[in-house]
């Protein structure tokens, strides 16, 4: 397989006033292109403040990370905002729509920070948007949707510009637990698809998905687990 992500001793610490405070102790991770990875842990563990530097969102204090064979810790800012609008799709717990868009709006808008010309952002933000069956709603807006059909547009809008990794954040946390199967059904079949997916999520129904499961704790790998 080919490795898409190799982070090696990675440390997080916050400082509060005279105090600091470690959130990840030296994580140590490799993911390979195409793979379905969970990231699993307790409130605290460490897991979101991995995904936030898996994303480029935040730094580490210490370590290095490697993102298709190019270092990315590091980086300036400027610069991993570069390697975040070409490189990742997020999508989040709170889907983070613009109300005021619509749908086909929301999903083009990757597309415009691109540069694509009006016509290919309508024919691509169109086709991820028939991938995730929304199709027939294109032209409404967010409020006019249930909040699985809120999440499948945050899907589509992460994977317009085809990322090299879709990264989500308790991605069926809002939502019941049919449309959270229908989310977890749609990240199956992109990963089918040839996309990798990292979710982040405290549910065990959630990580069964995937066919690797990260299990943090104290922020360490627990026993060095990577199943």
């Amino acid at each position: 397989m080919e490795e898409l992500i190799k982070i090696q001793n990675i440390k997080k610490e916050y400082k509060m006033g005279k105090i600091t405070v470690p959130a990840l102790n030296g994580i140590d991770l490799e993911i390979n292109k195409s793979d379905f990875v969970a990231i699993m842990g307790p409130s605290g563990s460490g897991k979101s403040t991995l995904m936030h530097i898996l994303g480029c969102l935040d730094t580490a204090t210490f370590g290095e990370y490697f993102l298709n064979n190019e270092k990315v810790s590091g980086m300036k800012k400027s610069k991993l905002a570069a390697i975040r609008n070409k490189q990742i799709g997020f999508v989040f717990q709170t889907f983070n729509l613009l109300p005021h868009l619509s749908v086909q709006k929301n999903v083009e808008l990757p597309l415009m920070y691109a540069g694509l010309s009006k016509r290919n952002r309508i024919k691509r933000a169109r086709e991820v948007l028939a991938e995730v069956a929304l199709s027939d709603r294109v032209k409404h807006k967010p409020s006019e949707l249930s909040g699985g059909q809120r999440q499948r547009v945050a899907i589509a809008r992460a994977i317009v510009n085809s990322p090299a990794i879709l990264l989500a954040d308790e991605p069926t946390g809002n939502l019941d637990s049919s449309s959270g199967r229908d989310i977890l059904t749609i990240f199956s079949e992109l990963h089918l698809k040839g996309h990798t997916i990292i979710i982040v999520t405290h549910d065990s129904a959630v990580a069964e998905r995937a066919n690797k499961i990260v299990h943090i704790v104290d922020g360490l790998i627990k026993n060095g687990d990577f199943s």
